[in-house]
């Protein structure tokens, strides 16, 4: 991560963020103020986040490959599941949100690219064990982790695939068929972030969610957003600046938000 990008960043959301009563889009309005705000927590917030506990107390060392969050590409480090949990996991805030959206839209086909430890994908697939949900991860040892963690919550709608997303990906948006909610969360460079996006893009509908973790992550993230919501196929966009997320509704008017979170 680029601190010194992000921070100024973060000053300049929080100058642009604008409050509930800065929402004029019907859509948007109602989605802030029963969604994003809400703070209730689901019953198995809990469990998840035992298990995170478990994870932040556990010093065994796996070698980790990099596919994208920094470093050189495809670079292996050794690292310690706690740091991995401290560092590369999605934080409980931004997990429950993720769960509020999964509940609020419903969607029957969920497609994470990122697995990490497993975290954030049950705080999306334990909503509605209905929903089918197939997570990517592209380092085996960490994958290899995030499966126990389903099996201990009887996560059993989660489907986990292992390998680089090239050659992932494309049979995983096949097999969902439909991609009604994605969460981006696996490789932090703009030209990767691109492709994924543009190969999903095949598979959605106006009733589509797509989420992008990190948008001010670097310069080159940034970029990648920017380009994102600007594509014509997209509706409207909500900056919360640790996620973007976007919509393809049609008959609303395009337009970005920056909101408080």
């Amino acid at each position: 991560m680029n601190k010194i990008f992000s921070a100024g960043r973060l000053l300049q959301y929080r100058l642009l963020s604008g409050s509930p009563n800065s929402v004029h889009s019907p859509f948007v309005f109602e989605l802030y103020n029963t969604v994003i705000r809400d703070k209730t927590p689901f019953y198995f917030h809990l469990d998840v986040e035992s298990l995170r506990s478990k994870m932040l107390l556990d010093n065994t060392v796996i070698d980790v490959r990099d596919f994208g969050t920094g470093g050189k590409k495809n670079s292996r480090r050794k690292l310690s599941v706690r740091y991995i949990a401290s560092h590369f996991v999605q934080g409980k805030k931004y997990g429950a949100l993720l769960s509020r959206l999964v509940n609020h839209f419903k969607p029957r086909g969920i497609l994470e690219l990122g697995t990490s430890l497993g975290i954030t994908t049950l705080y999306m697939a334990l909503p509605d064990k209905n929903a089918k949900l197939i997570t990517l991860e592209g380092c085996p040892e960490t994958a290899n982790l995030a499966a126990k963690n389903f099996s201990r919550l009887g996560a059993s709608n989660i489907e986990l695939r292992v390998g680089e997303f090239g050659s992932t990906l494309e049979e995983a948006c096949r097999d969902l068929k439909q991609l009604d909610f994605v969460l981006f969360d696996g490789n932090h460079r703009y030209e990767s972030t691109m492709k994924y996006f543009h190969t999903c893009l095949n598979y959605v509908d106006e009733e589509s969610v797509f989420v992008f973790d990190d948008i001010y992550w670097s310069p080159q993230m940034e970029k990648a957003w920017k380009e994102i919501k600007a594509n014509e196929k997209i509706s409207v966009s909500i900056d919360l600046y640790h996620m973007g997320l976007v919509f393809f509704r049609k008959g609303i008017p395009k337009q970005d938000f920056v909101l408080k979170f």
